[in-house]
């Protein structure tokens, strides 16, 4: 078979379309590849033979990893093939997607502390250290926090918001439960935390006035949002310029009972969507990443994501 054949046939799949528009871009790993299209590691791997059989792409080893990249090899027929693959992606349902993921893993290179601190976290829970807990850690944590007007958004109970209260300037806990509303009101008096108010509210349009926050909290609650989208353009509303938001939530997951065991209007959610609705309610600075993952099935993963208005 041909070379040019060969390369047409390998190019006729959307997949590999998608492949080679990405390293047409940037070298990237199978494991960034992986993050950015949210295919499995024996797919990426599949295709990525596929391609650097014909000759459209070439890889390089760094340690234990494989980095892939366009051929520098290829002949002038070929290199337009490659071009053409990377314009015919553009027209594919996953584009956007795509190149909102790209940017985000790119970035993820850059942030060397978030490397450093998962090399920590990784090893906290193989050597034991008397004393050394994730609980006295975020005690420690709070102390460094600044004297901030924060909003709880979706706060339940208010743990969260409890303490963040021992530390913040004033804490507005907002949920949609009458019930849970008056039992974290009545807990925040007994426990004397006068800068901590609870107020019944929607979380799509959190009963605050505009400009009023430094920082915005959604801990595990924008995946019961009916309009996640709305509620995060809710939080920019509050926010002061240069206030933050913080979202932790899980991870697009395919675990269909917790919409009755957890009463969840949604599955988790893919960075790309957060990237998106962030980008849409004006934030800047937007930084997603997966921070905890549990070993037990369903195997939730946890995502933190943060931006500034």
């Amino acid at each position: 078979m041909s070379v040019m054949l060969k390369s047409l046939r390998t190019l006729a799949d959307p997949t590999r379309m998608r492949i080679v528009a990405l390293l047409e871009q940037e070298e990237l790993s199978v494991a960034e590849l992986q993050e950015i299209t949210g295919m499995g590691q024996s797919r990426i791997s599949t295709h990525l033979g596929l391609l650097q059989d014909a000759g459209l792409v070439q890889s390089r080893r760094e340690g234990k990893r494989a980095f892939y990249r366009r051929s520098e090899r290829a002949d002038a027929p070929v290199r337009e093939l490659i071009r053409l693959a990377g314009a015919g992606a553009m027209e594919l349902a996953e584009h956007a997607d795509d190149q909102i993921n790209l940017k985000r893993v790119l970035a993820l290179r850059q942030a060397q502390a978030q490397v450093y601190f998962n090399q920590v976290a990784g090893r906290f829970d193989r050597v034991y250290g008397p004393g050394r807990s994730w609980q006295a850690f975020g005690h420690l944590l709070l102390r460094v926090l600044p004297p901030l007007v924060v909003a709880d958004l979706g706060s339940g109970e208010g743990l969260l918001s409890e303490l963040l209260a021992r530390r913040c300037r004033k804490v507005i806990a907002v949920d949609n439960s009458e019930k849970i509303v008056a039992f974290g009101a009545a807990k925040a008096k007994k426990n004397g935390l006068k800068n901590l108010e609870f107020r019944l509210g929607d979380l799509q349009n959190p009963p605050i006035p505009a400009h009023a926050v430094d920082l915005v909290v959604l801990s595990q609650a924008l995946h019961h949002a009916l309009d996640p989208a709305k509620a995060i353009a809710g939080a920019h509303r509050i926010l002061k310029v240069g206030g933050q938001i913080v979202i932790l939530d899980l991870r697009r997951h395919q675990f269909e009972q917790a919409r009755e065991v957890y009463g969840d209007q949604w599955l988790g959610f893919a960075e790309c969507e957060l990237d998106r609705w962030l980008q849409s309610a004006g934030f800047r600075q937007i930084d997603i990443s997966v921070v905890a993952r549990e070993e037990a099935p369903p195997h939730f993963e946890t995502l933190l994501a943060g931006a500034v208005k």
